[in-house]
């Protein structure tokens, strides 16, 4: 299976007051193969979102390489950077992103609709179908005031998705939800992944965590070690016996 995500000796370092350095993220080395579901867990302060953001290219790295599907996009320009985020990935986040002077539906078009990946009809359509999937298609019309965390956070789904993209990333993408609604929303990428869709994301949730395939953990700006949890399917209801086998590794990592 090829990668489509690879760092090499990736560093992030912050300068504060044009004197004091914080190394963030310390010569990490990474790879992700086309079409895993990888989580990142860690304690608070590890460099997780750090990584999360500097290998999607939505921060640029101080030192290193990032590859994605084989091109080095740590050496693009903004623009290129731009086109690449906009085209090839979806972005989930803990705090959603919506336009309040937009329904439901207009949110999650709008940047299929810039990025002009097809006619609008069938961009309608996709959206459409991504909703009637992630079981929103009654709020088509909605403002976003109008929908629970939960439904919007589906939402956010739907947006990363309409443009069809390589990669889903997640920073803490059910970390505001109920544990209903973030075990509905970990279902649904579940299912995403099992279609194709290569999904990264970070959490701090035993329970998320247990439903992706390879679990890195991160220390002190570096990942030290995995787990390989293989894939997660909901026939084999064997979800507790995932939990029970993540926590006792995460113990023996000290966390």
């Amino acid at each position: 299976m090829n990668n489509i995500l690879e760092s090499k000796e990736l560093n992030k370092t912050y300068v504060v007051n044009n004197k004091t350095q914080h190394n963030i993220l310390k010569n990490v080395n990474l790879q992700i193969k086309k079409g895993e579901f990888v989580s990142v867990m860690g304690p608070s302060g590890s460099g997780k979102s750090t990584l999360l953001y500097n290998i999607s290219g939505m921060d640029n790295v101080t030192s290193g390489s990032v590859f994605f599907n084989g091109h080095e996009i740590s050496a693009f320009s903004e623009n290129e950077l731009a086109k690449l985020r906009l085209n090839k990935m979806g972005f989930i986040f803990q705090h959603i992103h919506l336009l309040k002077n937009l329904s439901i539906f207009d949110n999650i078009i709008l940047s299929a609709y810039m990025a002009k990946v097809s006619s609008r009809e069938k961009i309608n359509q996709r959206a459409l179908r991504l909703m009637k999937q992630t079981g929103i298609s009654e709020l088509a019309n909605n403002d976003i005031t109008q929908a629970s965390g939960g439904q919007l956070q589906r939402v956010a789904i739907c947006r990363a998705l309409i443009n069809n993209p390589d990669i889903v990333f997640g920073d803490e993408p059910t970390g505001a939800l109920n544990s209903k609604s973030a075990n509905e929303i970990m279902e649904i990428l579940a299912d995403i992944n099992q279609a194709g869709t290569t999904i990264m994301i970070v959490t701090h949730d035993v329970k998320v965590a247990a439903k992706t395939e390879r679990v890195l953990f991160m220390l002190d700006g570096n990942i030290i070690a995995e787990h390989q949890l293989g894939k997660y399917s909901k026939e084999k209801n064997d979800i507790k016996a995932r939990e029970n086998k993540l926590s006792r590794w995460l113990m023996e990592m000290g966390f």
